[in-house]
């Protein structure tokens, strides 16, 4: 067969199954933007010290970076009382879920997520050709009963957030612990925990047992509370042999010198972070409130331990998520149609500044009473 005529070159099965990840939209369609509510960002941006740290590196930007991220991986450790020989970093949290499938599943296994978890988690299972088995949850939250059930002997990896994104529905600890009892020790349980730092309360944030446990990773961010969604910094904690897995997967450079530099720096910036917190809980708070005002209409916020809050619209009527979406665009404000999530009575919004959550909760306020 001559080039001229050889057939095209054809994708893998699996990676025909994908769909890309759709990120938050960036613009409102024309429309002055108000509020990007869209991603949960970090609004008051990162730590004036982590923007004085990039920007003394930046000089040395034809050098590459410190492979392994050891600065990083020495601070992460002593804030967070882990040995840092269990410490891994990556471009974003991100790129460490998919670290993992790439080292421990492909075709024939599988790998267990929730319905209405992290958008990553299928495409990191389906990347690597395994069976993505999707476990239906109670109220947005997972089902810690339904996730063992669906554990079968082609079972390599559980990704489960807690707290959970898109619902913001957070598991108490006792359950966590539960889950992680109730597996085999060649299952890996996955606790991404993006949004830990916006938790009040009962916690487990798995450090500990990824330390002693041979199957326990605990995935970190940078992007969130520290405000470098940018930088794509994100870490894991996990067990040594683990580690030496990821490790041969994990791209060379993977963490830029910007990044490496300004995560060492906001991790020393308590007073930026405690404001961050305080702020984005207080905030959460009131709009909760605003929305629960709203309750007569049928909107409902669902209780949140994140950086953000997913309403809930009724399933038809004038007050449906997709037209609060489009009047909230129209009012230069937007947020997170999860219609592409297969949620399509709901709309997930960031916390923004206090002008911004004020904005957004008068948008919806108007759009109840125009629909009324």
């Amino acid at each position: 067969m001559s080039p001229a005529t050889a057939a095209a070159p054809v994708m893998k099965p699996w990676i025909e199954a994908m769909h890309a990840y759709v990120p938050g939209k960036a613009g409102a369609g024309g429309v002055a933007v108000v509020a990007k509510l869209s991603s949960n960002e970090n609004p008051w941006g990162p730590s004036p010290l982590a923007v004085a740290a990039m920007q003394n590196v930046v000089a040395q930007g034809h050098r590459y970076p410190d492979p392994a991220s050891t600065a990083l991986r020495d601070a992460l450790g002593a804030k967070f009382g882990v040995d840092p020989a269990h410490i891994i970093c990556g471009t974003g949290s991100d790129e460490i879920l998919h670290m993992i499938a790439s080292a421990f599943a492909g075709p024939g296994d599988e790998i267990i997520h929730v319905r209405h978890g992290f958008a990553v988690y299928e495409g990191a299972t389906r990347r690597v050709g395994a069976t993505p088995v999707v476990v239906p949850d109670v109220d947005y939250a997972a089902d810690i009963d339904a996730i063992l059930a669906a554990v079968t002997p082609l079972t390599r990896i559980i990704y489960l957030a807690n707290p959970n994104n898109p619902t913001g529905t957070l598991l108490p600890a006792a359950d966590i612990r539960r889950l992680h009892a109730g597996l085999r020790r060649d299952v890996i349980l996955v606790l991404d925990c993006a949004y830990a730092e916006f938790v009040e309360g009962d916690y487990e944030d798995g450090f500990t047992l990824a330390q002693a446990a041979p199957n326990l990773i605990v995935t970190r961010t940078f992007s969130k509370i520290h405000g470098l969604a940018a930088q794509r910094v994100g870490w894991a904690v996990a067990p040594l042999a683990i580690i030496a897995a990821l490790d041969r997967v994990r791209g060379p450079f993977n963490v830029t010198s910007t990044g490496q530099a300004a995560a060492v720096a906001s991790l020393g910036d308590d007073a930026h972070i405690a404001m961050v917190r305080a702020e984005t809980i207080r905030l959460r708070g009131w709009l909760a409130g605003e929305i629960a005002a709203l309750g007569n209409a049928g909107l409902r916020a669902i209780p949140s331990a994140c950086n953000f809050l997913l309403v809930e619209f009724p399933e038809d009527g004038p007050v449906t998520a997709a037209a609060a979406n489009q009047h909230l665009l129209e009012s230069g404000i937007i947020c997170r149609y999860l219609a592409v999530q297969d949620m399509p009575r709901c709309l997930r919004i960031s916390i923004g500044t206090e002008a911004e959550t004020q904005a957004v909760a008068a948008a919806l306020r108007a759009f109840v009473g125009s629909a009324a």
